[in-house]
């Protein structure tokens, strides 16, 4: 058995996307999707003393609204500077932030430099599971034959990769038809995101949606156990 999953790239991504990826043999970043504005390509919450904080990726999206993800460029090369620093001030006091703020500080260096969103997202993507311990092959969209049709795109991609199952998020139940990929011999499973534990959090009430970043600066060496090991 070989299971895959399937998702744009996001930027800093949630618990969630890594729970993903680890419980997935071969995980796909879907950067030939359309790139759609206010939303997880280019941006992601932390917490702060004052609520919960965006940090954007600034893009060159105007004018380009039918491009997909793999061709947005950023658009400030000064972004990634002003992301760190604000991370570095409101995650400052966490347990384990002076742990890891060298590595991420490192990857924020990198990210500085290049020009395509795909690129930045997948460095911290990369990254963030060597932190958390998650060996699953990442691989893209762009490596694979890419056909027309929802669902038949998808089904095309496991085939060639060579999958048995395919792991999907729960929102795509208004597209994802299970019975024309049963027929292609492929098995839908379906993530659950409502069952994990909660931590020590810094400022105010809980929220299980801001980046990853948040579990990893609180919880340290135990932060897989907080993202992907909590079902093992």
């Amino acid at each position: 058995m070989k299971r895959l999953a399937i998702s744009q790239s996001n930027y800093i991504p949630w618990k969630g996307y890594f729970d993903m990826i680890a419980r997935v043999d071969e995980f796909v970043l879907f950067d030939d999707m359309q790139f759609t504005r206010r939303d997880w390509r280019n941006r992601n919450q932390i917490k702060t003393a004052q609520g919960l904080h965006w940090l954007t990726i600034p893009v060159q999206s105007k004018g380009n609204y039918f491009e997909p993800i793999k061709n947005i460029r950023v658009s400030e090369p000064g972004w990634a500077a002003q992301h760190w620093k604000t991370i570095r001030l409101n995650y400052a006091k966490a347990p384990y932030f002076a742990d890891y703020a060298p590595q991420v500080e490192a990857w924020y260096e990198q990210a500085g430099k290049l020009e395509l969103l795909s690129a930045v997202n997948h460095l911290f993507i990369q990254g963030i599971c060597g932190v958390l311990g998650i060996e699953t092959k990442l691989s893209w969209s762009m490596d694979y034959q890419i056909v027309d049709g929802k669902n038949e795109r998808l089904i095309s991609i496991c085939q060639e990769a060579g999958a048995t199952n395919y792991l999907s998020g729960p929102a795509a139940k208004d597209y994802v038809d299970e019975p024309v990929f049963q027929q292609a011999g492929v098995q839908v499973e379906w993530m659950d995101y409502s069952r994990y534990p909660v931590y020590e959090q810094r400022h105010g009430e809980f929220a299980h949606g801001v980046s990853v970043l948040d579990v990893i600066f609180n919880c340290g060496p135990a932060a897989p156990d907080f993202v992907w090991r909590y079902q093992a």
